[in-house]
């Protein structure tokens, strides 16, 4: 098997896909700033595997420390790429910051993919790159409309260029449009642990129920869904890992793989955000301290996927469902605090 470059492999989503990568018999380099991730994820994916990776703590827009480590690593088959900043609400208050980062380090990993003949890209996409649905599930055919953040509009923008930069190569890409990520490794050893202030839900609520912050704020509740509050398709690390890897040896082993192909990466069914928050109190038996806050800017209401696609073509199916996520999301918050 082709060595692996993982951008923010240290990350989040990152850190899990590395073990994923490594139990499937793959040997994995990480590219990771460290600047919203701890170093302690590589002790985490250590004592999971029995194997040490080599983190590069370069930025990726800085393209000659790039480079080198792309000159360093010539046998590199395939790249995925999480490394982005990616909260909704900041690259609102931020948005140039945002384009700086996640458009500039794209268009030099897809320069130094090109020059060391890489054959493989995954990249860590978002549901936000479809807009406002008007039609649910979301499949990769729905159209895709304007953003709703700064973020999602980043996305956008990374898979035109990802489509044009490829188009003329040897380089075969997916793009892995994601929906809500969420819990953590069985082992406790690996989770959800940012530098900057938790702002996904799940770890919200997860912080709140330890008394780490005095509340939970659930974004508005006079939608047109369910109970009034947002809708989103939370899925669990663990499953989105194994897409990372499933939709790498679909690359490698299928001569039928497109140049070029997107998969919608989801439970398939939608929970609202107070429905979260029952999910979390019925499986932990901790009553939560909540409110409801005005609408957040940037927020989409609704949004749900079908992975029919991603079962067919890269035979991937989740199979953890909320209350999974949130069974495993409190058992590492309080392995963590």
């Amino acid at each position: 098997m082709g060595k692996i470059l993982v951008t923010g492999g240290v990350g989040y989503i990152g850190s899990h896909t590395v073990v994923d990568l490594i139990e499937n018999g793959y040997e994995v380099i990480s590219v990771d700033n460290l600047v919203n991730s701890k170093e302690s994820a590589l002790e985490g994916i250590e004592r999971i595997t029995g194997i040490s990776i080599e983190n590069y703590e370069v930025d990726l827009c800085d393209l000659n420390d790039l480079r080198q480590v792309f000159s360093e690593h010539p046998d590199i088959s395939g790249v995925i790429h999480f490394a982005a900043l990616k909260a909704v609400g900041e690259s609102v208050e931020e948005p140039v910051l945002y384009f700086r980062n996640n458009v500039n380090g794209l268009i030099n990993l897809v320069d130094c993919c090109i020059e060391s003949n890489v054959k493989h890209f995954i990249f860590s996409s978002s549901c936000t790159v479809y807009g406002v649905v008007e039609n649910l599930p979301c499949t990769e055919d729905s159209p895709i409309k304007p953003a709703e953040s700064p973020y999602g509009r980043t996305k956008q923008i990374s898979e035109m260029i990802i489509e044009d930069s490829f188009r003329n190569t040897d380089v075969k890409a997916i793009l892995l449009r994601y929906f809500n990520p969420a819990g953590a490794h069985k082992s406790n050893l690996l989770g959800e642990n940012p530098k900057k202030v938790a702002l996904n839900l799940v770890p919200v609520i997860t912080e709140t129920a330890l008394g780490l912050r005095e509340k939970t704020v659930v974004f508005g509740d006079q939608f047109d869904t369910r109970d009034g509050s947002c809708v989103r398709d939370y899925i669990h690390v663990m499953d989105l890992a194994d897409a990372h890897t499933k939709a790498l040896q679909f690359l490698e082993n299928s001569p039928e793989a497109k140049k070029l192909d997107s998969y919608n990466l989801g439970i398939g069914k939608g929970v609202t955000v107070l429905e979260a928050i029952k999910a979390f109190e019925k499986v932990t038996g901790q009553p939560l301290n909540y409110e409801i806050g005005p609408p957040r800017p940037g927020d989409v209401v609704a949004i749900y996927a079908d992975h029919t696609k991603a079962t067919k073509d890269l035979g991937w199916n989740p199979t953890r469902g909320i209350e999974e996520i949130m069974e495993s999301a409190w058992k590492w918050a309080n392995r963590k605090n």
